[in-house]
């Protein structure tokens, strides 16, 4: 799974370079992109951060914390692409963001359970 882990952000590049040319906002490309990488990079340290939670209420506190924290941010990365460039901004971030959630939320379910954890 390990090769797979960052096939989202090598979407969004290879998005890019045929996407762009075709028209797609740039700025728009540009925030959604900048605000799943923003993600990704605050999804990192979060790991870090609620590993060292040894209490499993509050690690599940944090957890929850983290996940819904990270969906506000990327809906905020959309409405500040829709209020600097309208729609079609916002559209475009939007449409990046679904994309790399998507192929993100498809290897989380077929990847099967997380290292450490014992398969149900």
């Amino acid at each position: 799974m390990s090769p797979l882990r960052y096939i989202d952000l090598v979407l969004i590049a290879i998005g890019a370079a045929i996407s762009i040319p075709l028209g797609a906002p740039a700025v728009g490309y540009a925030i959604g992109a900048g605000t799943w990488l923003l993600q990704r990079v605050v999804q990192e340290l979060d790991k870090l951060w609620i590993a060292r939670v040894t209490a499993p209420v509050a690690h599940l506190g944090y957890s929850l914390f983290e996940v819904f924290g990270r969906i506000w941010l990327l809906a905020g990365g959309i409405i500040a692409a829709t209020v600097i460039g309208h729609r079609a901004y916002g559209l475009t971030a939007a449409l990046i963001i679904l994309c790399a959630y998507t192929v993100t939320f498809v290897l989380r379910v077929t990847g099967g359970p997380p290292p450490g954890r014992p398969a149900p």
